[in-house]
């Protein structure tokens, strides 16, 4: 319910203060926010309580997000006036969970459009299910992780349709490509979109294909041409339990229903060009449960 309610309330001031930070400042003052108080206090309070219960008990080794940013702030190495502040620490657990929790279901959705429209690619992935985990066997973090056609799927997927449609970075110094000079401090856009659909670089780019991310052509993929979750020391923090909340969801469905194109699904698909790409309206789909009874989604 608190992550509900922070997607549904940031949404209108999410594009805004990204694209217009020099209004924080005004925001500030006429006491507007990004996320609700309400929520930012609960994940204040949880947060806290949780780095109170871990400096307690020093005998569990956690490899987390957030034991690596206590570690930081408690780190005698750090230079003070680098380490976390407590807001910091609970900004980033914000943000990951932002950035790994309401993407996931919009991808998703298109996901399940896709395979609905493709039921050889449905159905060569329920096949490595079965496989992977007979008879309906819970998933496992590790076996999930050796799943080669899953990712395939996965990934053509997110370059189909990447969350982000563009990024923006700052320039940390100055520097000159291709006869173009940037000045440090300059905002770069990235259009991921249009690289994701680039003929050039994707032959066929409006199919889904998931073979393009195969074992045998994925090292020939430029790693600057597929960007959902961007690259480098600042791709998207919640980037690896996106997937991983991706994939458990995508199997555990599978394992009972498959999906299928009704009189309301929109095909082809129209998306929105405003802010997060997302279908300009809900995909409809009908759910055929493995037993063969039929319902509507």
């Amino acid at each position: 319910l608190e992550t509900l309610q922070i997607h549904r309330a940031s949404f209108y001031l999410f594009f805004p203060a990204v694209f217009f930070p020099f209004l924080t400042p005004i925001f500030e003052v006429l006491n507007i926010t990004l996320f609700p108080k309400s929520s930012v206090n609960f994940f204040t309070k949880s947060v806290k309580r949780m780095k109170e219960s871990r400096l307690t008990d020093q005998q569990k080794r956690r490899v987390d997000l957030l034991q690596l940013m206590i570690n930081s702030q408690n780190s005698k190495e750090m230079d003070p006036h680098k380490s976390l502040s407590n807001e910091e620490l609970v900004a980033q657990g914000i943000i990951f969970i932002f950035a790994g929790y309401e993407t996931t279901s919009s991808a998703l959705s298109l996901l399940a459009y896709e395979l609905a429209t493709h039921p050889d690619v449905q159905q060569k992935l329920q096949e490595e299910i079965e496989a992977t985990f007979p008879n309906k066997a819970p998933p496992t973090y590790d076996a999930l992780a050796q799943m080669e056609y899953l990712d395939m799927v996965v990934n053509e997927t997110l370059r189909l349709y990447p969350i982000a449609a563009r990024l923006e970075r700052a320039c940390k110094k100055d520097v000159e490509i291709h006869g173009v000079f940037v000045p440090k401090g300059t905002v770069v856009v990235v259009p991921v979109f249009v690289l994701h659909r680039d003929p050039d670089l994707w032959p066929e780019p409006e199919e889904f294909r998931p073979e393009r991310f195969s074992k045998k052509n994925k090292d020939t993929i430029n790693p600057y041409t597929y960007l959902p979750f961007g690259t480098g020391p600042r791709n998207c923090i919640g980037m690896r339990f996106a997937l991983m909340n991706m994939k458990l969801a995508l199997v555990k469905v599978l394992q009972n229903f498959s999906f299928k194109p009704c009189k309301e699904t929109q095909i082809p698909l129209k998306l929105t060009t405003q802010g997060l790409t997302q279908p300009e309206k809900p995909v409809v789909l009908k759910i055929l449960p493995r037993d063969g009874t039929v319902s509507g989604a």
